[in-house]
């Protein structure tokens, strides 16, 4: 897995590659040494080297970098969690109005011996793939066919997980034609009403209302080099910069980093990753990600309903806060926090 992932290596980790080569060049050299010269000592200091240089760029990488490993194209998706963090999925297809959206999977499943209703979205690996699933941004019956699983969940009181990773909601005309705005409020609206504990967690890409469609939950996880965000680094630096050169400003000031949404309350933990990314080895991240949903699970299942949705109204009610300021010269206004009315800050 980290030769596969090292074909595909991002900016940063160009020292990395250059010491993995330096390795493999080694190894090769002790397979067809026909003296028998050993190359052991020098290899285990390069391995040395590489793991200490792995964890001081993963240490310090900065919001666009987070961004670019959230992207990267050997990254965990939702069916690769789906088959590792949980057992005996069974997909459902359909809205029941329109189509099958195959960005946008989901169905019966179990965690650690609980029945779930899982439900998120899905990229491809290759351009066929990526074309079957709309390179996992959803149409209207995509958030649809959700609400269908998510209300089937509800009537069946079996709780809800949803693993989202997605740039967003699909914009293209048909989708517009056929309210992709209205079918994501209303998923909005409903999925604050479900009875059954409802967990969600940013995998990959948490990208505007198109993650928010299926975002609504007691309790958002994020991966640590995941990130949940309004508009991407590029469209924020599109508008406010007129530069696509300023989308690692953006990524910064947008505050999209688990770390910063952790802060500001858009979030309620932060799942480490194994060193180097959740590509660099998929079964200790699905581990992860497994241990922090079953717990987060139980809490949940220990409240009542009428507690667990006062609590999910209060958690979305109370984000968006802002503090007012005066002009220069002017009589300091106290400092007030208003929340907004839909969490769409997140």
């Amino acid at each position: 897995m980290l030769r596969q992932a090292m074909k595909h290596h991002l900016d940063f980790e160009k020292p990395l590659i250059e010491l993995q080569q330096k390795l493999d060049e080694l190894r090769r050299a002790q397979q067809a040494n026909p003296l028998g010269l050993q190359l052991e000592d020098e290899m285990r200091i390069i391995e040395g080297k590489l793991a200490e240089t792995r964890r001081q760029i993963y240490a310090s990488l900065n919001a666009w970098q987070r961004v670019q490993v959230a992207r990267h194209p050997q990254r965990p998706y939702f069916l690769d969690y789906a088959r590792s963090a949980f057992t005996d999925f069974s997909e459902l297809h359909g809205d029941r109005l329109f189509a099958d959206d195959h960005a946008m999977v989901g169905g019966f499943a179990r965690l650690a011996g609980h029945s779930v209703m899982l439900i998120g979205t899905q990229k491809g690996r290759d351009t066929k793939e990526n074309i079957l699933r709309n390179f996992g941004s959803a149409h209207p019956e995509g958030y649809r066919k959700a609400l269908r699983l998510m209300r089937l969940a509800d009537k069946f009181q079996v709780p809800i997980v949803t693993l989202i990773d997605t740039a967003g909601a699909f914009p293209g005309v048909g989708a517009e034609e056929r309210h992709i705005a209205e079918a994501i409020a209303v998923n909005l609206r409903e999925m604050m009403r479900l009875e059954v504990p409802i967990l969600s967690a940013v995998i990959g890409e948490g990208g505007s209302g198109g993650a928010l469609g299926i975002g609504v939950a007691d309790r958002v996880l994020i991966l640590e080099n995941a990130y949940y965000s309004v508009i991407s680094p590029e469209g924020c630096a599109a508008i406010l910069w007129k530069d696509r050169k300023a989308t690692p400003q953006a990524a910064e000031a947008l505050k999209i980093t688990g770390r910063d949404l952790l802060e500001f309350g858009l979030v309620d933990e932060v799942i480490p990753e194994p060193l180097g990314g959740a590509h660099h080895d998929p079964a200790a991240a699905a581990a992860s990600l497994k241990a922090s949903l079953v717990r987060h699970l139980a809490e949940l299942l220990a409240l009542s309903r009428d507690e667990r949705l006062r609590r999910r109204y209060a958690k979305f009610r109370a984000i968006g806060p802002f503090t007012t300021r005066t002009r220069p010269g002017s009589e300091p206004a106290a400092p007030a926090a208003s929340p907004v009315s839909t969490p769409a800050a997140a």
